[in-house]
């Protein structure tokens, strides 16, 4: 569990060590909001509570995404569900090449919930904001019976300004196209069921959580020509390959020795019956590079604290829908499909 050292502005002794309203009103709520959620979101817009926030701004294009957040648990090795909640939407507007500006944030809210869980998930919450240089501007707390919430559920939406332009999308992959990531796979998945599952490692696997924009940024202001990006969330690296092929009707071809992951990772996988490649990331790309920009994109990522690899490129259109495939470490070649059972449960 995440630990804060800002004590909880509503004083445990004087209030319920549970929340316990319900609805949307109601003299605990206003206290709620007034002493926890409005300070430690505050703005430099200096916006009044209202029903919506009104901003300027300075773009002609705007990348808008939205987002929800059920993980079980709430706390785990590397993050919990306020930080996986700001880097997730930061991340998917970074994924258009866009720069984060505002997020809201909508709360459901468990009957019986612990006050003291809230206030971390709210002090995680404001934190990764903070690191993330982005602000929260709206949002809502509902509250719903008790045993129909699960703790608590987030829902994001996130604005960006969009300064370049370049059409960052899977119609723009080409053939010849590098394809590169940027850090090893599968912790943030692996992190989640060891936790579940009560597995014991020699070291704590921990989530690689983390927001992704300034990267995209800088390979941006570096002036190098981006095809497509797209995060490594659910359905991992196999999905996300899958989705850019599909959509850009082209054949990719990886290498297994490329990509990288770690040895406690992979034989958690291993324990749990999971292939890396489907594990869910939340701090992890795929890109899509011309090759004259290979070298320049990773001393770019090098230089950002990632461990990039080039994992393979894209070798033609195809015929019907794309392709994926694979050449393994023993040089054979296989199809990597979309998932076809059930993803990894409640790991955002």
């Amino acid at each position: 569990m995440t630990n804060f050292n800002v004590s909880c502005p509503i004083p445990l002794d004087q209030y319920p060590q549970v929340l316990l309203a319900h609805g949307g009103g109601g003299k605990l709520m206003q206290q709620l909001l007034e002493k926890m959620i409005f300070p430690a979101f505050k703005t430099t817009q200096n916006i009044p509570p209202h029903d919506s926030a009104v901003v300027n701004l300075n773009a002609n294009k705007i990348a808008f995404t939205t987002d929800s957040y059920v993980i079980h648990p709430l706390f785990f090795p590397g993050g919990d569900i306020g930080s996986l909640a700001i880097n997730g939407t930061v991340n998917d507007l970074a994924m258009s090449g866009a720069r984060p500006c505002y997020l809201s944030v909508g709360f459901i809210l468990e009957e019986g919930l612990p006050m003291e869980t809230l206030w971390n998930v709210v002090q995680s919450l404001q934190n990764a904001a903070q690191i993330a240089q982005v602000e929260i501007i709206t949002g809502d707390t509902k509250v719903v019976d008790r045993g129909k919430g699960d703790g608590v559920f987030i829902n994001t939406a996130g604005v960006g300004m969009v300064e370049h332009n370049q059409i960052i999308a899977p119609q723009s992959v080409q053939p010849g196209d590098a394809i590169l990531i940027n850090g090893d796979l599968g912790r943030h998945g692996i992190a989640i069921m060891a936790v579940r599952e009560g597995l014991e490692f020699e070291t704590t696997i921990e989530s690689d959580c983390a927001p992704l924009h300034s990267l995209v940024l800088a390979m941006l202001e570096a002036g190098i020509t981006i095809h497509c990006l797209r995060d490594l969330t659910r359905g991992g690296l196999a999905s996300a390959l899958n989705e850019i092929a599909m959509g850009a009707g082209v054949i990719l071809n990886i290498q297994e020795n490329a990509i990288s992951v770690r040895e406690d990772v992979q034989g958690a996988c291993e324990i749990l019956g999971f292939d890396p490649l489907y594990v869910a990331n939340e701090g992890r790309f795929v890109a899509f590079i011309p090759q004259d920009s290979v070298d320049t994109t990773l001393k770019i990522m090098r230089s950002h604290q990632q461990n990039p690899c080039i994992i393979g490129q894209v070798t033609g259109r195809g015929t019907g829908m794309g392709l994926v495939t694979l050449e393994s470490k023993i040089g054979a070649n296989r199809i990597v499909d979309m998932l076809s059972g059930e993803q990894l449960p409640r790991i955002c």
